[in-house]
């Protein structure tokens, strides 16, 4: 699930409502600047020394996290003031072996990889003449949307900040069926859209075609830009946007999904290229250190500028309401352009997001700016929540001294809904007297589809087999009732537990998991 995927959003953020405009830097006031900015001051002060005072209890509480969720492994680091001051290996990489997670160990990050090529691209903003507001279709002529003005129009940053109208995850199917990075974005115009840059909706390759645009711009690929523009520079030598560079690492943490009450290693595992600038970084958190360091710095590490300060905060300003407020005393979520951008109970920004995929990894980020103060925590395993939480108690600790909420259950409530199955007959018993099916033969052939591509049906003896997509995704289709039959979706996009109808009807085949945007039939 390359949701998070998705950042989850359990406290969310708000402005300061205050209708003060803080002035441009370097203009002319008549005002002292302390005065004159009063969206910067913070609700509660930060006593000098707290985060030195915390990190023990960091330490345990990660240690008391591994041992009662019994994920494999996790690594932790924590900055402030311009200073590493914790790092820390958890575990072991692999289930099954000795090797254990150290601060090198390189994980795969998942939807981390956003915020990471935000600032990528931000530093080909400095570089001109590229900017956030630049069309895509000025950078990369074959960019289009099912809208040909939204196509004409839409920008780097409308796709950075999920704001393009593309729907929720789109492509994400296409690309578990194996289908490669240029096949997917050649699909999305087919795609219905929401109301352009008034609807938020999360898609890996909504803002891989970006990242991809802003690659071709610049001649050269999206691994090659990312490495030359921000891992180079910062040092972060342990760092790629390939996946080949991830397996090949020696010190990696391979991902684990929950088996009963075991945790096994994922096979296949997850190969992100397709979404590379979306999902498909792997790091350590001695190198993701250096990166937010870098953040918290304006753009800065040790002494020299990396990103130019000027194109960095729009990627870490609030450019659409990414979750409303449920209630007019809440706190309502924002998205920049690759960083969720929130306000904390204690009146201070909050850069974050997570990361997470199904077959074996969950990650997560937390700067508070103002206290120039962030943590990082990668874990080798399908998302639970135990980052997040980490995360979330840290700054606590942090902004009041004391861990003011039961993040872990609130996390675990979370993640139980957006990991849960999905599927009208979840949870249903088959009939007890099911009409018969027809025999294999007559549901067998090849049934077209715009989108998906054909869908071939064979008959294997007394049972039927659905193949799909490039990659010849194979799944058995059990009958259910009459012409109805399930099959269990595989990858990332297939929650565990997720059941899905097959329905024949003369000749056409209906494919529920395939029909969240309208395309799950397919006809002989």
């Amino acid at each position: 699930m390359t949701i998070l995927g998705a950042a989850v959003t359990i406290v969310a953020a708000a402005g300061t409502g205050c209708g003060i405009e803080e002035p441009v830097p370097g203009a002319t006031t008549t005002t002292s600047a302390t005065v004159a900015q009063p969206a910067r001051a913070p609700g509660i002060v930060i006593p000098d020394g707290r985060v030195e005072h915390i990190v023990d209890r960091v330490d345990q509480r990660a240690q008391e996290l591994l041992r009662e969720t019994g994920i494999p492994g996790m690594a932790v680091a924590i900055v402030a003031d311009g200073k590493v001051v914790y790092q820390e290996g958890f575990g072991i990489r692999e289930v099954g072996t000795e090797q254990q997670v150290e601060p090198d160990t390189v994980f795969q990050l998942a939807s981390v990889s956003k915020p990471i090529g935000a600032t990528v691209v931000a530093r080909e903003v400095a570089a001109g003449p590229l900017e956030w507001d630049t069309p895509l279709r000025q950078l990369a002529p074959w960019f289009t949307l099912n809208d040909p003005y939204i196509g004409d129009h839409a920008t780097v940053g409308d796709l950075y900040a999920h704001r393009s109208g593309l729907p929720d995850h789109a492509g994400d199917k296409l690309e578990d069926l194996g289908f490669d990075r240029a096949q997917v974005l050649q699909r999305l115009p087919l795609l219905p859209l929401e109301p352009f840059r008034a609807a938020y909706e999360y898609t890996n390759f909504g803002l891989t075609a970006a990242a991809t645009a802003v690659a071709e711009a610049a001649h050269t690929d999206w691994a090659d830009l990312s490495e030359r523009a921000i891992y180079e520079p910062l040092g972060m030598t342990a760092t790629s946007s390939r996946y080949a560079d991830f397996a090949a690492a020696a010190n990696r943490a391979v991902g684990h999904t929950r088996v009963g009450e075991d945790y096994r290693r994922t096979e296949p595992p997850r190969r992100p290229d397709a979404q590379s600038p979306a999902g498909g970084a792997s790091s350590s958190v001695v190198d993701m250190a250096r990166w937010m360091t870098m953040v918290l710095g304006n753009g800065s590490y040790e002494g020299r500028e990396v990103v130019a300060p000027d194109a960095l905060l729009p990627a870490v300003s609030p450019q659409i309401v990414s979750a409303p407020p449920a209630t007019p005393d809440a706190r309502a979520g924002s998205y920049g352009y690759g960083f969720n951008v929130g306000t904390s109970a204690a009146g201070r920004v909050v850069l974050s997001h997570s990361g997470a995929f199904n077959a074996g990894a969950a990650t997560a980020f937390t700067l508070i700016p103002s206290a120039n103060v962030g943590i990082v925590t990668l874990t080798n395993a399908a998302p639970i929540g135990v980052p997040e939480t980490l995360n979330a108690e840290f700054a606590d600790l942090v902004q009041f001294g004391e861990v003011r909420e039961d993040w872990w259950g609130l996390y675990q409530e979370a993640f139980a809904e957006i990991e849960g199955p999905t599927g009208e007959l979840v949870g249903e018993r088959p009939p007890p007297n099911p009409a018969p099916a027809g025999p294999p033969a007559e549901y067998a052939g090849i049934y077209g589809n715009d989108y998906f591509g054909p869908a071939q049906v064979v008959a294997d003896g007394d049972r039927l087999l659905l193949t799909l997509g490039p990659g010849k995704v194979t799944v058995p289709l059990r009958h259910w009732d009459g012409d109805t039959f399930v099959f269990t979706p595989t990858g990332e996009a297939a929650n565990p537990g997720t059941i899905s109808q097959a329905r024949f009807d003369d000749d056409r085949l209906w494919l529920e998991f395939y029909d969240s945007e309208g395309f799950g039939t397919f006809t002989r």
